[in-house]
């Protein structure tokens, strides 16, 4: 990773490692207990071993030292086992299939629509936004499964990172369950040291802000990411300040499923136009799909469909009878976009898969999904994981896109 600076009329071009902002963190968290008296484990030699720890070191999860360190202390010879290298390697072909498999296929879907001056229009909008939240989340959480199965290999257990964020009911859910390390990250080191909750709802809502604005910044140097970590900050904001007037007016929350399939909904609708701002080039371009996702830019349609939908311009809608620019339906990638969305809400995650197998530190209670699904030593989770693998590389001919290059 390189990163060009000026400095008057000096341009030093710096050449990044790749994985810079989770060797830093790691190292802050360390050095900061350090500083306040919590680290226990002073071993350099596994102090080093936990800074470069390579299978996280791509796109997470963020590590922390008194999670880490005294597994290497415990696991002495880190040979894996028969059972560590079933479970590790089911989960590292899970992940591996999540990014090769459905991600890398969705990205065609997204990329065009996010050029700059596509003025993309009500259905280009949507298609492009949504393909691109399935893609963003089977590529992350897919390095987040192979670095889990990696490490399993070995028999060192790392945190969970990912926990049906999309099945969140509200945003301060949301972030418990999205990049979970970095969320603990930021609470522990940004806003809490800013003072947390400690001295009133101002300051409350202002550290929240200014928590998620740094957030956006660690993820580029740009206005789109900043305007990203803003408005989950103000979205933070909204819903504390909703769980306090629910308080105040004893307002009891409503557990029915119309009820949780709004909250959700709703959830999902406010993060996804904030990822059309992480994921535009330019504010400008962010903008223009956001107004595309509401109708500004007009519908546009195949032309076979004008004889049947010209009473639509009779009412004031503006309809192009041009075909869908930026969209190919005729390719594999719609099928995959609503596979992915299938998978995301009616099936459970990696996690509760192989919640028998404990394959991270923590311990996370199955939800309830319409289509349940159990890991275990058996032919045929044997056969699905070879064939998923060899389906896998078989698909590595094409250049496949790296999301996480700038961070």
């Amino acid at each position: 990773m390189s990163s060009a600076v000026g400095l008057g009329d000096i341009n030093l071009d710096i050449i990044l490692p790749i994985g810079i902002s989770f060797f830093t963190f790691t190292q802050i968290a360390f050095l900061v207990d350090t500083y306040q008296g919590k680290v226990k484990e002073h071993n350099f030699t596994h102090y080093l071993l936990f800074v470069t720890y390579f299978p996280h070191l791509i796109a997470g999860p963020v590590l922390h030292h008194k999670e880490m360190m005294p597994q290497f202390t415990e696991n002495k010879t880190y040979l894996p086992s028969a059972e560590s290298f079933a479970i590790g390697l089911s989960i590292f072909v899970i992940g591996l299939s999540k990014k090769v498999l459905i991600a890398d296929n969705i990205a065609p879907l997204v990329n065009p629509v996010f050029e700059v001056n596509a003025h993309p229009a009500l259905i280009e909008s949507w298609f492009g936004a949504l393909a691109y939240a399935m893609q963003l989340y089977f590529d992350f959480s897919g390095y987040s499964d192979m670095a889990i199965g990696l490490s399993r290999l070995f028999g060192v257990r790392l945190p969970l990172n990912f926990n049906s964020p999309y099945k969140a009911e509200n945003i301060i859910d949301f972030w418990r369950r999205w990049h979970m390390t970095l969320s603990r990250f930021l609470r522990d080191y940004l806003y809490i040291p800013l003072g947390g909750n400690r001295d009133g709802s101002f300051f409350r809502y202002r550290n929240l802000f200014i928590t998620m604005l740094l957030g956006g910044l660690w993820h580029g140097a740009g206005w789109t990411f900043v305007i990203w970590g803003g408005l989950h900050g103000i979205y933070l904001g909204i819903n504390h300040g909703w769980y306090f007037l629910r308080e105040k007016l004893g307002w009891i929350d409503s557990q029915s499923l119309p009820s949780k399939l709004a909250s959700r909904s709703l959830t999902f609708l406010a993060v996804l136009i904030a990822w059309v701002f992480f994921r535009a080039p330019d504010y400008t371009t962010a903008i223009d799909i956001v107004s595309g996702m509401i109708g500004l830019n007009g519908i546009s349609l195949p032309s076979w469909t004008k004889s049947q939908l010209e009473w639509l311009e009779q009412i004031g809608c503006v309809i192009r009878f041009d075909g869908i620019s930026y969209i190919d339906f005729g390719g594999i990638g719609i099928p995959v976009l609503f596979l992915a969305m299938g998978l995301v809400w009616f099936t459970p995650n990696t996690q509760e898969i192989m919640t028998d197998a404990q394959p991270c530190l923590e311990s996370v209670i199955p939800s309830s999904s319409i289509i349940t699904i159990k890991w275990s030593t058996s032919t045929p989770w044997l056969l699905f994981i070879s064939i998923s693998f060899l389906w896998c590389v078989f698909h590595m001919n094409s250049v496949s896109e790296f999301l996480y290059f700038q961070f």
